[in-house]
């Protein structure tokens, strides 16, 4: 027991000592797709997203990097009744599973959203009708390459829940939006000195 109190400490400040903090910065390329849109149609946005990571080796070239990053996110909505611009304002966290061999890097991990406002913008008609859920849950990937300190890449997050949280008279067929961002970034980790 003692052995095992000496050693998690010890395994921490060696993480810790082969650890990054960085800020990132990009675009987002954000639509809200999914299942029963029937005349419904949604395209691409551009947003933008912005934060700071954490890049921890944990062995060889295998390191894990949490983020927490604000993303607006949406759609443009075309409805049978309106049309318009859905802006969501994300706090995310994803955490990253990262292999680097040379300059180039691939990633993948599960990410957890929280909506912090909901944004209807250049409505026209009546079709502000969608309330969307807080919360919103992904699975990214992505890869790029790092040169020195500063990070080149692109990731894709993929929504894995309806966020839809509009009353219908019946459950039939209701639209089911998911949440789908091609992200564009640049990172700077600062030295570990």
């Amino acid at each position: 027991m003692k052995r095992t109190l000496l050693v998690v400490p010890a395994l921490l400040l060696a993480a810790t000592a082969q650890a990054q903090f960085g800020v990132k910065a990009g675009i987002n390329a954000a639509v809200l797709d999914g299942e029963n849109l029937g005349s419904t149609s949604t395209r691409y946005k551009t947003y933008y997203h912005g934060g700071i990571l954490y890049e921890a080796n944990v062995l060889g070239p295998v390191s894990i990097q949490p983020e927490l990053l604000y993303s607006l996110q949406g759609s443009s909505i075309r409805t049978a009744i309106g049309n318009y611009d859905a802006k969501l304002h994300y706090l995310n966290l994803p955490v990253l599973a990262k292999v680097t061999v040379g300059p180039v890097f691939v990633e993948a991990g599960p990410q957890v959203g929280f909506m912090v406002a909901n944004e209807k913008a250049n409505q026209v008609g009546g079709g502000g009708g969608y309330r969307f859920k807080r919360t919103d849950f992904s699975l990214a990937a992505g890869g790029g390459l790092k040169l020195g300190n500063l990070l080149l890449g692109a990731r894709f997050n993929a929504g894995l829940n309806d966020i839809d949280e509009t009353p219908y008279p019946t459950n039939l067929n209701d639209p089911r939006f998911k949440n789908r961002v091609i992200q564009g970034y640049v990172a700077y980790q600062f030295d570990n000195d």
